[in-house]
């Protein structure tokens, strides 16, 4: 009797053994871990903005139309990406309106460089001036995804909602919602060459600010001194 009881728990001792072992040599099996910026990504996609506005000759625009051109070229220079375009409708008046709407864009600030220009054929009679521009929107999935049983704790792993409001709050408030897909160019700015060899300081770990010499310091201090006294 004795001998089948030692026999059955050495037996149990195999399989307890046995069921905690996991695949790879380790005790346990680790647990999966939950990404918020995977659970709930934020996708990046153009929105084309666009307005219509009436050409009446030189005589300028309507109080509603200048308020209404004021704000598409703000929300260009704000979020715009690439250039903003200039469509009149074919005909005689077509080059007047893209001199009008060009020298107005302008004089809002949009660089001329970045005004693109075209005719575009007329229907349903519709004679108004298109400017538009593409700008970059960050989306998420809609938060309230609770289908897993809250109740269940074992795995002490959190809920499947864990973090997308902070993802949704990241698609809002970035400045540009393209710098999420890629980085920017640095510019042709003068100072681009020694943004260059900062930033190339600083991945390697080194400074990233001009060494002063000690008899510069001196110097410095120096000149402080007398201009106080």
């Amino acid at each position: 009797m004795r001998k089948e009881l030692t026999r059955f728990a050495a037996l149990a001792a195999v399989l307890l053994a046995g069921s905690c072992a996991a695949p790879g040599g380790s005790d346990m099996a680790a647990p999966p871990t939950i990404d918020p910026a995977k659970l709930h990504p934020i996708t990046v996609q153009p929105d084309y903005h666009s307005v219509r506005i009436a050409f009446g000759g030189p005589g300028g625009m309507t109080a509603e139309d200048t308020a209404k051109l004021q704000r598409v070229a703000d929300e260009y220079l704000a979020r715009g990406d690439g250039s903003i375009s200039i469509s009149a409708p074919e005909g005689p008046d077509s080059q007047d309106a893209i001199s009008f709407f060009g020298e107005r864009l302008a004089a809002t600030g949009v660089p001329r460089g970045r005004i693109l220009v075209g005719t575009h054929p007329v229907t349903d009679g519709d004679r108004r001036v298109e400017i538009g521009f593409v700008a970059y929107e960050a989306h998420t999935a809609p938060c309230g995804n609770w289908s897993d049983d809250v109740t269940d704790t074992e795995t002490n792993l959190p809920r499947l909602d864990f973090g997308c409001s902070v993802q949704h709050n990241i698609a809002a408030m970035v400045a540009n919602p393209r710098d999420l897909d890629e980085s920017r160019q640095l510019d042709d700015a003068p100072d681009a060459a020694r943004r260059a060899t900062v930033l190339g300081h600083y991945e390697k770990g080194e400074v990233t600010q001009a060494n002063k010499k000690t008899s510069d310091q001196g110097s410095e201090q120096s000149g402080i001194s007398s201009d106080i006294q």
